[in-house]
C-alpha cells in the first residue's frame, strides 16, 4: 500500500452484512403514527420521481432529514417494513410492471443497497474523489454534502453504459442514453434496475463540483446520461517514460527488420481472457491471414486466464479445432513491460476500452497497435495531436470496427506489410506520448484539482488557470472557467485530507 494511503475501509453490497440496521429496523423505531408513515412513505416516492425530471435538490433534502447518519428526522430503513410503505408502493410503483410482493421486494432491495453506502458516516475530508459513477459516486457525493466540502468524479469508463449492457448482454461498445429504460424492449426487472442506474447516475453526475473523464469522446457519452458538460475535464492517463528507454532502444535497433522476410514477427494480444476484450475475434483474425497465406508470425497472449474459465477453454478448443497451436501461444500472466522489447505490434481487439495502459506502455515503446475503434483508442492512436508549441504528431496505430475479423486482418496487413507506414506509425507512438501523455503533467493535473476543490492554502487565481492550461475544459454553455467559481464557494477545514472512493 502506497505511503500515502492512510487507510483503507470496503462497505458490502449484500442485504445480508447489515441485520442489526436494515433487516431488523423495526416500524416503531419511526415514532411515527399511521398518518406519518404514510406521508413519509408518499414523500419518498415523490423525492424518488424527481430525480428523472431533473431535480436533486428533493432527493438531497430528504437525504438530510431521513437517510444521512446524522439526520434528525425519523429514519428511512424502518419505514420500508410498514404496512403504509406497502401501499404506496401498490399505488405509485405501478409503472414496475412486476406483481406488487415482486416490486416490494425489488424495492427492498435496491434501498439495501442505499444502506449499505449511506448508512455510515465518512469521515471529514476537503475533497471526496470517486472512481466511477454508481455507488461510489452515491458515497462521494453523500459524504461532500455531509461535511460541505468538495466531490470530484473521475469516469475511467462510463460505468452506467457498461453496467446496463453487461446486463442485458449487449455489445459493450453499444451507447446508452437516459431514456433507454422507458423505451427498451426488456423484462421488467431489467427495466427496473436499468432505472436504478441511470437515475443514479443523473443523481450523482450533477452533484459533483468536477468531472473529470480520459478522452473527449466521453463528455459527450456522459451528457447523454446526464453529466453536466460545463464541469467536465479530460485528464487522460499517463507514463514515465524513462521505464520504457531500454524497450524503446531495443524497438528502434529493430524497426528495420520487422517489415523485412525471413523473419517470425510477435504480435501481442495483452489482456485479460474474458469475451468483452474479443480473443476470439482475434483467433478468427489468424485463421484469415493463415488462409491468405501470411505464415511469418506469432500471437502471444498475455493476461490473466481464470477471470473467466469457460470462456479461455472456448478459446483453446477453438485454436485447437482451427489447428492453430503454433500461432497462437498463451503464456498466462506475465510481466509485460520485461516482454516489450520482443513485440513487434500490439493487437487490441476489444469491444469496450477507456484509455487502456497497455497502449499507452506499447506506445512509450515505439510499438504500433492495431485495435478497435472503442471508448478512446481513436484520440490515443489515430488522432493527429497537436501541442501548444505547433508540434503535430499523426496517427500510431489502425483502427478496426469491433467484432470484425477480417478488418483486422487488412490492418495487420497493412502494417507489417509497409516499411515506410511501420516506421512512421512507430516513431509516432513514442512522440505522442513524450507530447500529451507523460506522468508528471497528468499528476500535476490532480495536484491542482485537489488544489482547487480542496481550498488550500495555496489557492489562488493561478491555480485555477494553471488547471485550465493543463487540463483541456469543455463547456456547454456557461463557459469553460464556470465550475471554478462553484469551487470558490466552498470553505474547507485546512487540516481534512482526501478521500479516494472507487467500485468493484
Amino acid at each position: 500500500m502506497p505511503s500515502n494511503v492512510k487507510w483503507v475501509k470496503p462497505r458490502y453490497l449484500a442485504m445480508s452484512e447489515y441485520k442489526e440496521g436494515f433487516l431488523d429496523a423495526k416500524v416503531s423505531d419511526l415514532r411515527l403514527d399511521a398518518r406519518g408513515r404514510r406521508e413519509m412513505a408518499h414523500r419518498l416516492f415523490d423525492v424518488l420521481e424527481s430525480i428523472p425530471a431533473g431535480e436533486i435538490d428533493p432527493f438531497w433534502s430528504f437525504y438530510d432529514e431521513h437517510i444521512s447518519p446524522t439526520a434528525t428526522g425519523a429514519p428511512l430503513w424502518p419505514l420500508l417494513g410498514s404496512r403504509e410503505f406497502m401501499e404506496a408502493v401498490q399505488q405509485r410503483a405501478e409503472y414496475l410492471g412486476v406483481p406488487l410482493a415482486k416490486a416490494f421486494w425489488l424495492l427492498r432491495e435496491f434501498f439495501s443497497l442505499a444502506y449499505g453506502v449511506l448508512a455510515e458516516p465518512m469521515p471529514r475530508a476537503r475533497v471526496y474523489h470517486a472512481h466511477t459513477t454508481g455507488y461510489a459516486s452515491l458515497l462521494a457525493a453523500a459524504a461532500a454534502r455531509e461535511h460541505g466540502t468538495s466531490f470530484f468524479l473521475t469516469e475511467h469508463n462510463l460505468y452506467v453504459r457498461d453496467t446496463v449492457n453487461t446486463l442485458l448482454d449487449r455489445d459493450m461498445s453499444l451507447q446508452v442514453v437516459e431514456s433507454d429504460y422507458r423505451t427498451f424492449d426488456v423484462e421488467p426487472e431489467q427495466r427496473a434496475w436499468m432505472a436504478w442506474w441511470i437515475e443514479m447516475g443523473r443523481l450523482c453526475y450533477p452533484s459533483a463540483d468536477l468531472i473529470s473523464y480520459l478522452y473527449p469522446l466521453a463528455i459527450e457519452d456522459a451528457a447523454e446520461l446526464g453529466s453536466p458538460t460545463e464541469r467536465a475535464v479530460v485528464v487522460p492517463n499517463g507514463m514515465t517514460m524513462s521505464q520504457f528507454d531500454d524497450a524503446y532502444e531495443a524497438r528502434t535497433r529493430e524497426v528495420e527488420n520487422v517489415t523485412g522476410s525471413g523473419r517470425t514477427r510477435r504480435l501481442a494480444y495483452i489482456a485479460r481472457v474474458v469475451p468483452i476484450k474479443g480473443l476470439l475475434d482475434l483467433i478468427d483474425t489468424v485463421d484469415i491471414l493463415r488462409n491468405r497465406g501470411v505464415s511469418d508470425f506469432v500471437i502471444d497472449v498475455c493476461g490473466p486466464t481464470e477471470h473467466t474459465p469457460w470462456y479461455y477453454e472456448q478459446c483453446l478448443a477453438k485454436v485447437a479445432a482451427l489447428g492453430l497451436e503454433d500461432r497462437i501461444i498463451f503464456h498466462g500472466t506475465v510481466n509485460v513491460r520485461a516482454m516489450l522489447d520482443q513485440f513487434d505490434l500490439l493487437v487490441l481487439p476489444s469491444y469496450n476500452e477507456g484509455q487502456p495502459i497497455v497502449v499507452l506502455e506499447a506506445m512509450t515503446a515505439g510499438i504500433p497497435t492495431v485495435g478497435t475503434q472503442v471508448g478512446g483508442m481513436k484520440q490515443l492512436i489515430h488522432d493527429e495531436l497537436t501541442t501548444a508549441g505547433g508540434e503535430t504528431w499523426g496517427p500510431c496505430g489502425l483502427l478496426t470496427d469491433a467484432g470484425d475479423a477480417t478488418q483486422m486482418a487488412d490492418r495487420i496487413q497493412d502494417v507489417l506489410g509497409d516499411s515506410q507506414l511501420y516506421r512512421t506509425l512507430a516513431r509516432n507512438a513514442r512522440e505522442r506520448v513524450r507530447t500529451t501523455f507523460q506522468l508528471h503533467d497528468v499528476t500535476s493535473t490532480y495536484n491542482t484539482i485537489y488544489r482547487v476543490l480542496g481550498r488550500l492554502p495555496e489557492r489562488s487565481e493561478e491555480l485555477a488557470a494553471a488547471l485550465l492550461d493543463t487540463a483541456s475544459v469543455v463547456s456547454a454553455q456557461t463557459g469553460p472557467s464556470a465550475w471554478i467559481t462553484d469551487v470558490q464557494r466552498f470553505v474547507t477545514d485546512s487540516r481534512s485530507p482526501v478521500a479516494a472512493v472507487s467500485h468493484r
